[in-house]
Formats: structure tokens, sequence, C-alpha cells
């Protein structure tokens, strides 16, 4: 994919991902300060500043790796954490922070489809290119994260309705740390990838109608 793109496209591209990934994390650190946790705030994740919300090895390092071996690259910001003690409403609370990322993701591709609506803009020309590959990257953000797999946002919605032996579960694939994204990423996403996929380009294609 990445091998195939210009070097405007690819700085397009990269640049789409690290803004979409700063707005998706700032939404969890400002619905958890919302919700009554002042843990981002204190940790200094309530920001839109993407330098404040990358990691080192999840959104460079191994990004990098995979695609200097021709995989699928992932970029994975750093999580913004919270204390589930002081986020009111409890696992409602977690799942709402949760989902409150990847649907921010969903309202900017939203917006970006709706501009290239309203001005017209033809397929080839730059703010077209520029305005579709934000798209992409965002519908992207929204279904990987709100696929149900811990540590992705959508298992904080699964853990808010699951019943006590699957959260206790969800909760043990989610202490596994950098090993269960490994896991997901080679394993059971490979498994999943055409589903992933088709629901994007669904979603792309709906959106430009």
């Amino acid at each position: 994919m990445f091998s195939e793109l210009t070097g405007s496209q690819l700085l397009i591209v990269f640049g789409s991902i690290l803004l979409a990934m700063a707005i998706h994390e700032a939404m969890h650190a400002f619905t958890s300060h919302w919700l009554g946790d002042t843990t981002a705030k204190e940790m200094g994740r309530l920001t839109l500043n993407p330098l404040k919300h990358i990691d080192a090895l999840t959104t460079v390092l191994l990004p990098m790796v995979l695609i200097l071996l021709g995989l699928q690259p992932f970029f994975i910001a750093k999580p913004v954490p919270f204390n589930p003690d002081q986020v009111r409403h409890e696992e409602f609370g977690a799942a709402l922070i949760g989902i409150a990322g990847p649907l921010t993701n969903l309202v900017l591709a939203i917006v970006a489809a709706g501009i290239i609506r309203i001005s017209g803009a033809a397929i080839g020309t730059n703010i077209f290119e520029m305005l579709s590959i934000f798209m992409q990257v965002n519908i992207g953000l929204f279904v990987f994260n709100m696929i149900p797999f811990p540590p992705l946002d959508g298992s904080r919605l699964l853990y808010a309705f699951a019943p006590e032996p699957v959260q206790r579960l969800m909760y043990q694939v989610e202490s596994m740390g950098l090993t269960a994204i490994l896991i997901f990423m080679f394993l059971l996403y490979p498994l999943i990838s055409p589903v992933v996929i088709n629901i994007m380009s669904g979603i792309y294609s709906f959106l430009l109608g």
C-alpha cells in the first residue's frame, strides 16, 4: 500500500493519521474530565497536541517495522489513562469514554465528506485527494477501534454490558498489554480483516453517495 503512494500522498497520510489520532485521544481525555476524572488533565493529556499522544513504540517503531516487512501497519497512540473510581456512572461512564474517540473519528469523516459534496471537489483534484485520505484514515480509526477486543475502545462498550465472567476474561486480556495487541494484530485481525475492510469501504461509499 505505502510503496504505491507518492511523496505528497505519504505526507497527507501521515499528517492525517497524526491529526486524527490526536483528536481521538483528546476526546477520550475531555470526556473523562467531563465525567469527573482528573487523571488525563494531571498527566497533560487534555490537549490536541499530537506529541502528547504519541508512543515511541506503538505509534512510530512498530508501524515502521511492519512497513519494512511489507505488512499492513497499525498506528496505535498512547492510551489516555483514567481512574474508574473517579468516573461518574461506573462502567457506563467508562464506555462513554471509550467510544468518544472512535465516534469523533466518524464525525470527522462525515465533515470531510460534507466538504467534498458541498464544494463539488472532483476526483483527481488536490482538495479531493486530501479530504479523501483524511476520510479514509478516520473511517479506519473508527471501525478498527470499535472492535470489541481489549484494549481497543470497543471493548469498553462491551465491558459495560457483559456478564461478570466475560468482564474478568476481558480484564485478563487487557492486563497483557502489548502482548494482547500483538496477538490481536498477527493472529486475530488477519481473520477478520476482510470484514473490517468491507465495512470501511461501505461507510466511505455511503458518505460520498
